[in-house]
């Protein structure tokens, strides 16, 4: 699978999407932040793109009540994945697994501190996790507990974690925003870290192959 890993700006209309779907022939997947997908409208638009051009959608919306859910539209246009985020103080919500084309995908809607117990018993094996983040972090320490996180996170369900965050925004409006963007393999080794680098990248699961695009 060759897997589109995207950071736009926050925006009303999927207008980065839209314009990297031009690429289509370069990819199978996207994979686009927390919340990128501004209201439940959006979420039928995006079905109808999945459909136009056959492609795996993986991000978050928010709903009528500006709370964040998570999202998976399978190339059909089905949802296969749909729930509310998980509270910091509560255990991961399910489903956090869905399948798609025989790839058993694992999802953190931001909720990575979570993830380490919270995926456990959801599928006897996982071939990557999704990882949608909101905003970029609000330190560099922040950014290196991240890090650390994704990789125990990688090694103890022996797969690969993908993640990607919003270009632009803060955290409750900090004022403070290190876009990120990140995958680790399944022995907990960085394929790449991007840290203030909002390019979009073209990753080829087989093949580990990383390409940033202008």
């Amino acid at each position: 699978m060759r897997l589109l890993v995207a950071q736009p700006n926050h925006e009303p209309h999927l207008e980065h999407l839209l314009k990297e779907m031009s690429r289509q022939d370069s990819f199978d997947a996207v994979l686009y932040p927390e919340g990128y997908v501004a209201d439940e409208a959006s979420v039928k638009t995006l079905c109808k793109l999945a459909t136009t051009y056959k492609k795996l959608i993986i991000t978050g919306y928010r709903n009528s009540n500006n709370k964040d859910r998570a999202l998976m539209i399978h190339p059909s246009g089905d949802i296969i994945l749909e729930r509310a985020k998980s509270p910091m103080d509560e255990l991961l919500y399910r489903p956090s697994v869905a399948e798609a084309d025989g790839l058993s995908i694992g999802y953190l809607l931001l909720e990575l501190l979570q993830g380490y117990v919270g995926l456990e018993g959801q599928a006897e094996s996982l071939d990557f996790i999704a990882h949608p983040i909101g905003v970029g972090m609000f330190s560099e320490e922040q950014f290196a507990l991240w890090i650390d996180e994704a990789i125990r996170i990688a090694v103890k369900y022996n797969t690969m974690i993908i993640g990607t965050s919003h270009a632009d925004g803060s955290y409750r409006n900090c004022g403070i925003s290190i876009p990120i963007s990140y995958w680790i393999d399944s022995t907990g080794q960085p394929i790449y870290i991007s840290s203030n680098d909002t390019r979009s990248r073209i990753i080829n699961l087989e093949t580990r192959q990383v390409d940033v695009l202008d």
